[in-house]
């Protein structure tokens, strides 16, 4: 892996919480940063795509998405996303050639003291630059294709499609 692209799109590992009402807002992306403040040893650039909500995110967000995927140079890319609509834009990347690509998020801000996105992310690294081509997503410690897995808002967690709620 020369360098790892990094495209960046919102959800809630960027939020930043206001009030008891859970009024927020999506801040700048916390990814560099978290890279930076681990000393990671590989280089990374930060592409800022959008700031939305993933349920907010539109046909034609996830159309420029693919694009700009499509059109890097990097082989080796991770982008991070909403839970709630990760698997959605992860199918719709998969048919892009020749490049690794790993969605992850966090189910808490990165912000947070206990969030998961710290976690998720070196999960993430790592994936990018083990598995094989294709659109992956690394959530709760484990490895998905996206043809395989779904979020359980019930239990706040990612796992097989085909387990029972």
């Amino acid at each position: 892996m020369n360098k790892l692209l990094i495209v960046t799109t919102g959800g809630t590992i960027d939020k930043i919480y206001f009030d008891d009402m859970s009024d927020y807002q999506i801040g700048e992306p916390q990814i560099g940063q978290i890279l930076e403040h681990l000393q990671v040893g590989f280089e990374f650039e930060v592409k800022a795509m959008m700031r939305k909500d993933s349920l907010h995110v539109t046909k034609e967000d996830r159309l420029a998405i693919h694009t700009a995927i499509m059109t890097s140079e990097a082989t080796h890319v991770l982008i991070t996303h909403g839970t709630d609509t990760m698997v959605k834009t992860a199918l719709m990347l998969a048919d892009i050639p020749d490049k690794t690509m790993v969605l992850t998020g966090a189910l808490n801000p990165a912000r947070f003291r206990d969030s998961d996105a710290v976690f998720n992310i070196g999960c993430a690294v790592g994936a990018v630059q083990a598995l094989p081509n294709g659109a992956w997503i690394a959530m709760n410690g484990c490895i998905w294709d996206p043809k395989e897995v779904r979020k359980n808002r019930g239990k706040n967690r990612f796992e097989a499609a085909t387990t029972p709620d």
